[in-house]
């Protein structure tokens, strides 16, 4: 099985996460973001993003409008983290450990199929 990285050095996640904090700081809007608000401000960025591909094919999505969307998705995704004190860095590592033990890549490679059905 692979393992991933759990080291302690500063990633670019962490890095990221400082400078969303800053930006929300200088402007004051931490008062305004409780978990609650920020999961919601999270699910309306995701469904933006959808948005973008509604009635259109991937390839004719405005990518810049994509891009812009998926950035807030992660905004809020870090601003969510930090509001509930979960290394999101740690986190996801830890869940590619997790996903590789559901999705081995000899049952997994080129299949779309479930853990529960490899």
């Amino acid at each position: 099985m692979q393992r991933y990285s759990l080291d302690s050095e500063k990633s670019q996640l962490d890095r990221l996460r400082e400078e969303v904090l800053r930006f929300r700081d200088e402007r004051d809007w931490g008062q305004f973001h409780n978990a609650k608000d920020l999961a919601l401000g999270l699910s309306v960025e995701a469904s933006e993003l959808l948005a973008e591909f509604l009635w259109k094919s991937s390839e004719n999505a405005n990518r810049n409008a994509v891009v812009e969307e998926l950035a807030d998705v992660l905004i809020f995704s870090i601003l969510l983290s930090d509001k509930l004190g979960i290394d999101l860095d740690h986190a996801v590592r830890k869940k590619l450990e997790s996903n590789a033990e559901k999705y081995p890549v000899e049952k997994a490679r080129g299949s779309a199929l479930k853990y529960t059905e490899l």
